[in-house]
């Protein structure tokens, strides 16, 4: 016996698809907003790169929303700070951020929200061990990019030879700041378990 999908039942699957993409281009926004909260920042007195909350941003809008959702919300952002609002770290704006030793990072945040939430799709069971492994997949999404720019800043602005510039790059983007940032993909996974478990309490 064949089944088809009548005028109203493509009518209300329209309408729920309008729905979620309405939802969740909401929850992109929001974690541009958040975003841009997150970037209270101070510096160490070694490195150009400053600390802020920005990697726990990163890693939640992954995994709430999901990679391609995630990786929307920090284009947002970026595009926000590039029209010169002072939502950068230290509170600055404008495309010159870009060419800054941190600018990398801007472009990394990209890469480790669609990490985090590729991962995070992927796994089978959605524990707390599988999100965390997937914040730590947008971690290095995020260093990728930028301890590889900060690197070629060095090069550019110190005159450093390129294994000068590699160590440094490790030295001063990456070593900083690895443990706070596993702690951070420790609290971004208890945030998003811990709210999905509780919206699935509240539907019942």
């Amino acid at each position: 016996m064949k089944y088809t999908v009548g005028p109203s039942g493509i009518a209300k699957a329209a309408v729920r698809l309008r729905s979620d993409v309405a939802v969740k281009l909401l929850g992109s926004l929001l974690f541009a907003g958040l975003m841009a909260m997150c970037a209270v920042s101070f510096r160490l007195w070694f490195t150009p790169v400053p600390i802020t909350l920005q990697v726990l941003g990163v890693i939640l809008s992954g995994l709430a929303l999901g990679s391609r959702w995630g990786a929307l919300s920090q284009l947002e952002y970026l595009a926000i700070g590039a029209m010169g609002m002072p939502v950068f770290a230290n509170w600055t704006g404008g495309p010159a951020v870009f060419i800054g030793p941190s600018g990398g990072y801007l472009i990394g945040f990209v890469a480790g929200a669609f990490a985090a939430g590729w991962v995070f799709e992927r796994l089978e069971r959605r524990t707390s061990l599988a999100a965390w492994a997937a914040g730590v997949a947008g971690m290095a999404g995020i260093y990728l990019f930028g301890a590889s720019w900060l690197g070629v800043w060095l090069g550019i602005a110190a005159g450093e030879p390129v294994e000068a510039c590699i160590r440094g790059a490790w030295q001063l983007g990456i070593v900083p700041f690895v443990a706070v940032d596993f702690l951070k993909a420790a609290v971004a996974t208890g945030l998003v378990l811990g709210g999905r478990a509780a919206s699935e309490r509240w539907s019942k």
